[in-house]
């Protein structure tokens, strides 16, 4: 099966001290908020919008979550988010994202796969798919 690669999709964000744990660095959970707002940009960077998709009954849904820390984000830290797309079948699509820090240090690497679902979890091949790709 040939697989359709999208190109890279970059978002900028700041460290917010509330996003902060006593450590002083980002909190784990708070990444994945990062990622999936860098996975609704990307949608829309294609002309597609997260919340229309869902009204017509395709639920794009994260089944799988690898993420590998590679070094911490800290307050005021400026980072952005690259977001590519990898087509596993009818049904299912592969968010490959990586956050780096500004001067280009690589902080996370992660893998998410999402599915196309109807509103009873079975799954549904979502026509727009390739506009991700």
């Amino acid at each position: 099966m040939e697989t359709t690669h999208s190109q890279d999709h970059t978002l900028f964000f700041d460290v917010r001290d509330y996003e902060c744990d006593m450590q002083g660095i980002v909190n784990n959970a708070v990444y994945q908020n990062y990622l999936e707002h860098a996975r609704h940009q990307f949608i829309k960077s294609r002309g597609l919008d997260f919340a229309d998709i869902t009204a017509q009954g395709i639920h794009l849904v994260l089944i799988k979550a690898e993420t590998h820390y590679k070094r911490p984000l800290k307050s005021g830290d400026r980072f952005y988010v690259t977001t590519k797309t990898e087509k596993l079948s009818r049904f299912k699509l592969l968010f490959q994202q990586n956050i780096y820090r500004e001067d280009d240090t690589l902080m996370l690497e992660s893998q998410m796969t999402t599915a196309s679902i109807n509103p009873e979890g079975r799954p549904i091949v979502f026509a727009d798919l390739d506009k991700l790709l």
